[in-house]
């Protein structure tokens, strides 16, 4: 672990603001129990031990009681900083919060920026830097999947890979460069196939882990479902079914929706964040022309494409070419076919087209159903087993990418034959890379980029 470095006392709300039963305030740095201690009356908090629970009072300048508290004491380095830290729990009222804030800030503690308490315990060796973006993760999580995930990260279990990773090729690193040391008395150190070997094994564990990617990061930012298809053709209806509520406008005129209307909605731990689009017709109306283009442009971005066809009117050729043409440009999103309106259609002599499934939202047929064959089919060809690590990052994506490449690189060189100055420039390329990931290897401009997600007080 890195030395403790207790840099002067922050403070922030560390609970969402508004009515409650209780608020905490985060205090942390150095003198920051002394800090709190000028304004806190009851116990000595100077003389109190760490990991302790106390009750007073916090008062203003002239004495006046803001609120009665508990203060925890936490002492360094054992707290979440690595720094003295206290954290009081006041009243969870609006203005007795901001009051007891006010009064902390009064006594020479400055307000914290978004992430700066989990930027401490990151530099005082508290944390990995996967392991800090994990806390924001969960802090953001719209789904049981993605709490599982960002939980995984924060173990550190990503972090023992990597350092793992690492070792492999510090090792590897350190015989090509101990060679190139005795290079004039042609002193061999590193056994080229078993090199090779471990190399070759590198990539594909680092390749077995990136594979894990479109699966993370689905659970992590939530299934992009995008609902096309003609003018009342049920999409709204369905969105309004599937999260439970009149989320989308619903009437009978065709051209209602005119703009993309998102929703989240949570299936069996998954989250699918629902997009009704503007119903597909030309048009020159300039409001809905433009709803239209965002339809198409939606599309192009969605993680699962949902086309629904209205069975109360008959398929004519103009749709069954605009289905397929979806169909075809759809390549390797995941693309479901779906009648609605179940209960009115009319009887056809042929359809020509393969419903996946065919629906009534009104009559909630077949509902059940397609909540499943939806999961299934966003799902498909990837592996759910959130009990196994997932890389939910596309920063930690981009690392090993790069790593793997190096990795490439440098078995390429050595069955070329290359001296062991290319290798080992390529060997510690990897090794940067790798290091990126944990904060081993980082710079100013990443961390700002990495906290600057986080609310304030964590």
């Amino acid at each position: 672990m890195s030395e403790i470095i207790q840099k002067p006392p922050i403070a922030a709300i560390a609970t969402p603001i508004g009515e409650g039963g209780i608020a905490v305030i985060r205090i942390s740095g150095k003198e920051a129990i002394q800090k709190v201690k000028s304004c806190f009356r009851g116990k000595d908090l100077s003389v109190a031990d760490s990991h302790t629970v106390h009750f007073g009072k916090i008062v203003r300048n002239d004495e006046r009681v803001v609120d009665e508290v508990l203060a925890i004491i936490f002492k360094g380095p054992k707290s979440y900083t690595g720094e003295d830290t206290v954290e009081i729990s006041c009243h969870g009222g609006v203005l007795v919060t901001q009051s007891v804030l006010e009064t902390i800030l009064q006594q020479g503690v400055r307000a914290a920026e978004p992430g700066e308490f989990t930027q401490r315990a990151f530099l005082n060796g508290k944390l990995d830097l996967d392991q800090a973006e994990a806390v924001a993760d969960l802090i953001h999580a719209k789904s049981i999947k993605a709490v599982d995930a960002a939980n995984q990260q924060l173990e550190g279990k990503l972090g023992e890979h990597i350092k793992t990773f690492r070792q492999q090729i510090i090792d590897a690193t350190a015989m090509v460069e101990l060679e190139l040391d005795f290079i004039e008395e042609d002193v061999e150190f590193a056994n080229k196939e078993q090199l090779r070997k471990l190399l070759s094994e590198l990539t594909i564990e680092i390749g077995s882990l990136l594979d894990t990617y479109e699966t993370g990061r689905l659970v992590k930012d939530g299934v992009k479902t995008v609902f096309i298809g003609r003018p009342n053709a049920g999409k709204s209806t369905l969105l309004n079914t599937l999260v439970g509520s009149d989320r989308a406008i619903v009437t009978e005129i065709a051209g209602t929706t005119r703009d993309t209307i998102d929703a989240d909605w949570n299936y069996e731990g998954l989250l699918f964040k629902l997009i009704d689009t503007a119903g597909l017709r030309e048009t020159e109306d300039r409001i809905e022309a433009e709803g239209v283009k965002r339809s198409q442009k939606a599309f192009e971005q969605a993680d699962l494409v949902v086309y629904l066809k209205d069975l109360s009117n008959p398929l004519d050729q103009d749709e069954r070419e605009e289905i397929a043409e979806f169909q075809k440009r759809a390549t390797r999103t995941p693309f479901l076919l779906v009648g609605t309106k179940l209960d009115l259609q009319v009887d056809e002599i042929e359809e020509r087209v393969h419903f996946d499934l065919k629906i009534s939202a009104l009559e909630d047929e077949n509902i059940d159903l397609l909540k499943k064959v939806m999961k299934q089919r966003a799902l498909e060809n990837k592996d759910y087993d959130t009990s196994s690590l997932l890389v939910t990052s596309s920063r930690h994506r981009d690392a090993l990418q790069k790593s793997r490449t190096y990795l490439n690189q440098a078995i390429t060189a050595l069955d070329d034959g290359l001296t062991g100055d290319f290798l080992s420039i390529d060997l510690r390329s990897a090794l940067n890379e790798l290091g990126t990931i944990t904060g081993e290897i980082t710079n100013e401009h990443v961390l700002d980029s990495i906290f600057s997600r986080f609310c304030i007080g964590k």
